[in-house]
């Protein structure tokens, strides 16, 4: 079987869900769509994706063939052919769109930007992919809740119980998104808790989670300060949850001392050393010298790229939704595989 994939929304998620779509064998991007003639046309097109409008009115689509571009139609007709809808859409519209996908009867995944409530479901691999196999759609949850998820998961799994404050070190902006800085300021999250930490939990309720953000003036990366509580009689050490996260995939731990990485700029500059498609490191970072465990509290520090560690997570999904894979580890071993090795254009 091979998974017809329609991507909505060509933008900083988008383009990579599509890359990533386009490397898997056993699904196929059938188009992408913008909401009108911009720069990321030009990549579409030449990554060969069949190219559509967000909209359905003829003078939007027209506005394509104004420009240059051939448009193959508006995204009903890109629903029309399509098996599984890859929501990227920007702002708060998924609630109309959900409406679109369900009445062409395709499935469908939304972002992390969308609330847990309107898609009823959500998704991390580690934590509930068999909860989402042959579901209608879901959410992949956003990119601090994945990164959070890949870490907690596993420490609740031993434990049986786990209970978590963290802090949200967030970056500004995007590194293209200029409308949003540049700022010189340090800007506390005013909603407390902030929604990063109870959205772990609509993947894994079973996790006591509360968490803070703050905004800095960065637009690379993410950094966790995360204080975990484990119940007696864990039987762990620092040594022994490193060999924990070490066991599972997406986590990449290193010392700072021993490579000299010890800031999310040089975790970004090692992902570019070693070769990573647009520069970015689907793991997530853990300082193996900023991990330590006192009696039952563990301390550590994370740091997440933004812009992709959610990206094989869609992947993952698609599996799940379609039935296609139902052990999350087998899914994630050929996604990551699939995704190392292509190069695109």
């Amino acid at each position: 079987m091979v998974v017809k994939v329609a991507i909505n929304g060509y933008g900083t998620i988008g383009k990579r869900v599509a890359d990533a779509v386009d490397a898997q064998d056993d699904m196929t991007i059938i188009g992408v769509t913008k909401t009108r003639p911009s720069f990321g046309c030009d990549l579409a097109v030449r990554k060969g994706y069949p190219l559509y409008c967000t909209y359905d009115e003829p003078d939007k689509i027209a506005a394509f063939a104004a420009a240059g571009y051939t448009c193959h139609g508006g995204l009903s007709d890109l629903l029309a052919i399509a098996d599984i809808v890859i929501d990227c859409s920007p702002g708060k519209v998924g609630q109309d769109n959900k409406e679109l996908y369900q009445a062409a009867g395709v499935k469908w995944i939304f972002q992390g930007g969308e609330k847990h409530a309107m898609t009823e479901l959500s998704y991390t691999s580690s934590a509930n992919h068999q909860e989402n196999m042959n579901a209608e759609g879901t959410r992949v949850v956003s990119c601090n809740t994945t990164g959070l998820s890949r870490t907690l998961v596993p420490l609740y799994n031993h434990c049986g119980s786990l209970k978590v404050e963290c802090t949200m070190i967030r970056r500004a902006a995007d590194p293209g998104d200029s409308k949003k800085g540049p700022i010189n300021a340090i800007t506390p999250v005013l909603k407390v808790p902030s929604h990063h930490g109870p959205d772990v939990m609509t993947v894994r309720p079973e996790i006591e989670i509360n968490s803070m953000a703050v905004a800095v003036p960065t637009t690379i990366m993410h950094c966790h300060s995360i204080v975990a509580t484990l119940p007696d009689g864990h039987g762990l050490t620092t040594e022994t949850v490193l060999e924990l996260w070490s066991s599972q995939p997406r986590i990449i731990i290193m010392s700072g001392a021993e490579t000299g990485i010890t800031s999310t700029a040089e975790v970004m500059e090692f992902a570019r050393d070693i070769g990573r498609k647009w520069g970015d490191l689907h793991e997530i970072f853990v300082w193996k010298d900023g991990v330590k465990l006192t009696g039952n509290t563990l301390y550590y520090f994370q740091a997440i790229h933004q812009e992709s560690d959610v990206i094989p997570e869609n992947i993952d999904a698609i599996r799940a939704l379609m039935g296609i894979e139902s052990d999350w580890k087998k899914s994630v071993e050929k996604t990551d595989s699939a995704i190392s090795k292509y190069n695109g254009i």
